[in-house]
């Protein structure tokens, strides 16, 4: 059926059908066809879609208000869900700040790391070091710490590039992920990047506990995230962790810090912290951090949605269904069983040089030759002709590229966490079908 042209643009002129309603982990367009949500969107809708519950709470909230501005109203549902997300956040990280989304929440972070810079008498500290490839963002300032060349390099004149050090890519250089040295030496790399820079210029660290879109759900080498925070202590600067795509119970683990123990000095959620109901995000800093800004004046940097009463209540409704299902365990659990689905896909198909992920974050890389873990041709944006192969037999999942962006296809895989194991099963049988056809045309042997 024809349509009228679009007076919406984004990334480009493609057109998608129109989405009729979704449930649970499916979604179903306006001519009646299903999908599988495989990918919870882009890695957003943690408890699914339509839950009765967290709708009921919107419902409620709306009938009494929708909008309350931070500088004239407190809300019950702002400080409800503050002090709910203090309580699940590592030790100390008890003042939050709200946002829309995971930019405006990295922003908020690079801020206030240099207002305490400047309120604790440091004014030389600028610098935050960043990961590449990484991604932490769209806006100019959280695209000054990201390393994916193929969305910075347009805007570099405008922007103040931040240093780099490389990400921890072990299945890539050659070294045992299991190793605590291997980690160790990732570590070392961010040290001799402090001394390079000159310590007393350096702000904070930025990293993802396990790796988002830029790697492809890269889990950490054994100790890597232990030896960060200790560099991090030894020169003074604040560790920032993006859990945006992270948090929420993402990774088996309300926020993937858990995983290692690790005490960052900030926290960034979005994402899965709303779950795709309203537009919502938290930046959760030290009170310490917080004392000496409001100490020095307050904290100059602001939103207009920020602490908006319609969208924490939300938030914190998507929390009480985290907890009320046991999802962060099903996270774990089912993640366990997705990526043995897909080490076992990667054993009958050539094309897939490495499978990784925690919870249900999980992700495969594609190559052309698994000895020497060269990439697929750049030219023939492999990532995303699988993305439409999928696509055409209802999976939906989500593609990047881990080689700064302009090389290294892969495809994540993490589903809602509500996802069943007979639902894995339907995902990975999509996703046998897929790589079958994918092989075909990309001249990869056959599958054994």
């Amino acid at each position: 059926m024809s349509r009228a042209p679009s007076h919406l643009f984004y990334q480009g002129r493609e057109r998608r059908p129109v989405l009729d309603q979704a449930r649970g982990i499916y979604m179903w367009d306006v001519d009646g066809r299903r999908y599988i949500d495989g990918s919870s969107g882009a890695m957003v809708c943690n408890i699914g879609h339509s839950n009765p519950r967290v709708l009921e709470a919107m419902r409620r909230q709306m009938e009494r208000a929708t909008f309350g501005y931070r500088l004239h109203f407190e809300t019950e549902a702002s400080e409800a869900l503050a002090a709910r997300t203090a309580a699940l956040m590592p030790e100390g990280l008890d003042r939050v700040f709200f946002v829309s989304g995971g930019s405006e929440a990295v922003e908020s972070a690079m801020k206030l790391a240099r207002q305490w810079a400047l309120a604790t008498g440091q004014p030389g500290r600028w610098k935050i070091i960043t990961r590449e490839p990484s991604y932490h963002g769209s806006t100019l300032g959280a695209l000054s710490i990201t390393g994916y060349d193929a969305l910075t390099d347009p805007f570099l004149p405008m922007m103040r590039p931040m240093p780099r050090v490389p990400a921890p890519r072990a299945y890539l250089d050659g070294l045992d992920p299991a190793d605590p040295a291997t980690g160790r030496h990732y570590a070392d790399q961010l040290r001799a990047r402090i001394e390079a820079e000159g310590p007393e210029t350096v702000l904070g660290f930025i990293v993802e506990p396990v790796g988002g879109a830029s790697t492809g759900a890269l889990v950490p080498p054994a100790g890597y995230m232990e030896a960060v925070e200790e560099v991090c202590r030894d020169y003074g600067i604040l560790l920032i962790l993006d859990e945006v795509m992270t948090g929420a119970g993402r990774t088996g683990a309300f926020c993937a810090a858990e995983h290692s123990a690790t005490r960052p000095d900030i926290m960034v959620l979005s994402k899965g912290f709303a779950a795709g109901y309203v537009p919502l995000g938290a930046m959760v800093a030290h009170r310490d951090i917080v004392e000496a800004i409001l100490d020095a004046g307050g904290f100059l940097h602001g939103y207009t949605y920020a602490g908006n009463p319609l969208a924490c209540a939300a938030g914190l409704a998507v929390i009480d269904e985290i907890e009320r299902e046991g999802l962060v365990a099903n996270a774990a659990a089912r993640g366990d069983v997705l990526l043995s689905r897909l080490r076992t896909l990667m054993a009958r198909y050539t094309v897939i040089g490495d499978v990784r992920g925690k919870g249900l974050l999980t992700a495969f890389e594609f190559v052309s030759d698994r000895q020497t873990m060269a990439p697929l041709p750049p030219g023939a944006r492999a990532f995303a002709r699988f993305v439409e192969m999928a696509y055409a037999r209802g999976l939906i999942v989500y593609s990047r590229r881990t080689r700064g962006g302009y090389a290294g296809d892969h495809v994540l895989v993490a589903p809602p966490l509500i996802v069943t194991e007979p639902q894995i099963d339907e995902i990975a049988g999509l996703l046998d079908e897929t790589l079958a056809e994918f092989s075909a045309e990309f001249a990869v042997p056959e599958p054994v």
